[in-house]
């Protein structure tokens, strides 16, 4: 079974794939999410937020509906990122609502089946008073059944090495509505490539600012890798790297990316940004997949796309971004997993 990225043409960026009773489905950021739109979405679906796609082979995929029923618009109308949790019986809709790139704080919302619609429980995880800017949140079930919430927040230190700028935390979720309070920061910016926008005016201040984003946690023989996406989102700087821990709230270490993100990069003239990746199972119920966007050529639209996941003596490394025929092994039928 043969693909050629992107697999939807549509703007789907921030893509999050997951398979339910050998279904896989997709939701992500669509254009009026990104852009604080969402009063213009077509009337049959203007009620809801984020679009979904679903796939019976993972490589035709077709739109079925939007997800969540909106919340309070004095919430904000930019909506990003969203993820999906299964649990006892429940999906879980994490995602990030705010005004613009400001004051965007994280929500949960839950439904019966996969496709919602989903809504909104009414709480904020984050206090946004404590934190005024949290996104990209990603729901990690560890081992012992344990869930785990990594997002995206602000800091402005720059002690011991580290760049002001968003980055990346960890707290534990004593129940799939509410966060511990007790998180950790897993990786801040330390290199150039991560740099987001010099000299920018944040918090009445102007800071050299750097980016990480987009979470997604594999536990592979044993260690955590935390997979991230860092730099400016809109230029070919932008791409997925991985820190990698001993246990799930850290120390985590992303030593050795000095010269750029390893997992996946631009490759100039084809493929432009990919990034902010989700990785879940194929078809034979054992290779694993990148699910990442990238950039069309004009940068009119993110798009999703998907490439194999390949574990190195080095590290988790992407076979690809790629542009060209590529062949999905399907020889097994997939079981349920949820990362």
């Amino acid at each position: 079974m043969n693909y050629t990225n992107p697999v939807y043409d549509g703007y789907f960026a921030d893509p999050f794939v997951w398979q339910h009773e050998g279904v896989y489905y997709a939701i992500g950021t669509g254009a009026a999410e990104a852009e604080g739109t969402v009063d213009e979405i077509d009337i049959a679906h203007k009620s809801r937020v984020f679009p979904l796609l679903r796939s019976f082979d993972f490589v035709n995929w077709h739109f079925v509906g939007n997800a969540l029923q909106r919340p309070d618009p004095a919430l904000g109308d930019n909506f990003w990122a969203p993820e999906v949790a299964y649990s006892d019986g429940l999906f879980y809709l994490y995602y990030s609502v705010g005004h613009g790139d400001k004051n965007h704080q994280l929500r949960v919302a839950k439904s019966d089946r996969p496709l919602g619609p989903y809504q909104d429980v009414g709480v904020t995880l984050v206090d946004p008073d404590a934190c005024p800017f949290a996104i990209d949140p990603h729901p990690f079930r560890d081992d012992n059944g344990q869930w785990y919430l990594f997002y995206a927040r602000d800091f402005l230190d720059t002690e011991d090495g580290v760049q002001a700028g968003t980055a990346l935390v960890v707290d534990r979720l004593p129940s799939m509505t509410q966060l511990a309070g007790e998180s950790q920061v897993v990786l801040r910016a330390r290199s150039p490539w991560q740099r987001f926008l010099a000299n920018r005016l944040m918090y009445d201040a102007i800071y050299d600012w750097h980016t990480l984003e987009g979470p997604c946690v594999r536990k592979h023989e044993g260690k955590y890798y935390c997979f991230y996406s860092g730099g400016r989102w809109e230029t070919e700087e932008y791409g997925v790297d991985y820190g990698v821990a001993d246990h799930v709230m850290g120390p985590y270490s992303d030593v050795g990316n000095e010269a750029g993100p390893r997992v996946l990069k631009s490759v100039p003239n084809f493929v432009r940004g990919p990034g902010h990746n989700s990785i879940v199972l194929g078809p034979d119920g054992h290779t694993e997949y990148v699910v990442y966007h990238a950039w069309t050529n004009n940068m009119d639209k993110r798009q999703i796309c998907l490439d194999q996941l390949i574990w190195t003596t080095e590290g988790p490394r992407c076979q690809g971004p790629t542009w060209t025929t590529q062949t999905i092994t399907n020889n097994i039928k997939a079981t349920s997993v949820n990362y």
